[in-house]
């Protein structure tokens, strides 16, 4: 083999070849390895992750670009029964609607349950019109509904509305429904409210209690530790723009909030154990990444993994699965915005 054929075979086979971020590349299983999964639209972006029948399934938008007037965007998922090969399960879209950042959770019924935005922009990039979409799989994971307009309780006054994820406990489901504030002469910055709600049946939504957080509160997840107090990670966007971690215990209208050192873009959590959070979230520094954060209960950092990022970046999903904490998320530092997978070996949060 010439040395001109031998470098072009070499640069194929690193092209086809994960990332390995750290560790030796001779030990399998010993270092924490990162894959592209999927670059077939212009932009592909805001990821979740499940298990859910002994395979993953991946969630994403695709679109022409972040927000467009078009409004095109359109929700993709995969499904994998090794993390290494995916296969597309479903294309969720209406004509005219961008359906936005779709979050994904197993039903008491076990199917799984797609929560997502219905947007409408105007030429300005100015929300004309915004809801919570739900759609549903069989209870085999193989084929889900259209997506539908889910209800909110006309007594907590619905106006523009995200229910950014759910999270299941006790056969009730909950999420955190928050609702940017147009701004006006008494309150002329961005701002906006963030309600708790819950759900029996995955469709229709009743106000639990709200939370008294200021300076554009919005992307929330919620998480509930192993006595059912619920746990809730949340974006501002405003003021000194520092995350918050709020707690309540059951019946979850009384809070305490904990100000993070730290700002959070498409915030997702879950709990390492009894005593430490692993938080996944964009990165705010002289160049964005997507990082995993390693916490206290309080969201104090102990460790910090980068991931292979940078540019338009962050929105990840998270499980752990055997002996790894599995990650997808979206990223454009290789030029386009695209899907990655990272695998950490849980050794390594530790």
């Amino acid at each position: 083999m010439t040395g001109k054929r031998l470098f072009y075979f070499l640069s194929i086979l690193l092209l086809q070849c994960p990332f390995l971020v750290n560790g030796n590349s001779s030990v399998p299983g010993d270092s924490i390895i990162v894959s592209k999964i999927w670059d077939k639209a212009p932009y592909n972006s805001f990821t979740d992750l499940i298990r859910f029948d002994h395979a993953f399934y991946c969630s994403f938008r695709e679109g022409t670009k972040h927000v467009s007037n078009d409004n095109d965007g359109r929700v993709r998922i995969l499904r994998s029964t090794d993390g290494n090969n995916w296969e597309s399960v479903a294309l969720l879209k209406i004509e005219g609607l961008d359906l936005r950042d779709p979050k994904l959770s197993v039903t008491p019924d076990h199917r799984i349950m797609v929560i997502m935005a219905g947007a409408v922009f105007e030429k300005n990039m100015a929300i004309q019109k915004l809801f919570p979409m739900v759609a549903f799989s069989d209870t085999r994971g193989n084929n889900f509904t259209d997506p539908e307009k889910a209800v909110i309780d006309p007594a907590a006054s619905p106006s523009k509305d995200w229910i950014w994820r759910i999270t299941w406990d006790k056969r009730v489901g909950y999420g955190i429904d928050y609702r940017p504030k147009e701004a006006d002469e008494s309150s002329p910055g961005r701002d906006a409210t963030i309600i708790l709600m819950k759900t029996n049946d995955g469709k229709q939504f009743h106000e639990v209690s709200q939370l008294a957080v200021k300076d554009y509160p919005n992307e929330s997840t919620i998480r509930f530790n192993d006595k059912g107090d619920i746990y809730v990670l949340i974006r501002k966007d405003a003021g000194d723009k520092m995350g918050v971690l709020a707690e309540s215990k059951p019946p979850y209208t009384d809070w305490s909030y904990t100000r993070l050192d730290y700002r959070l873009g498409g915030p997702n959590f879950l709990f390492l154990n009894k005593h430490k959070l692993v938080i996944a979230t964009r990165n705010y520094g002289q160049q964005a990444s997507t990082v995993i954060l390693v916490t206290d209960l309080n969201g104090k950092v102990i460790k910090t993994i980068k991931l292979p990022s940078g540019g338009d970046t962050s929105y990840p999903g998270m499980v752990i699965y055997k002996k790894k904490l599995w990650v997808s998320y979206y990223s454009s530092h290789e030029g386009k915005a695209s899907i990655y997978m990272a695998r950490i070996p849980l050794k390594d949060l530790n």
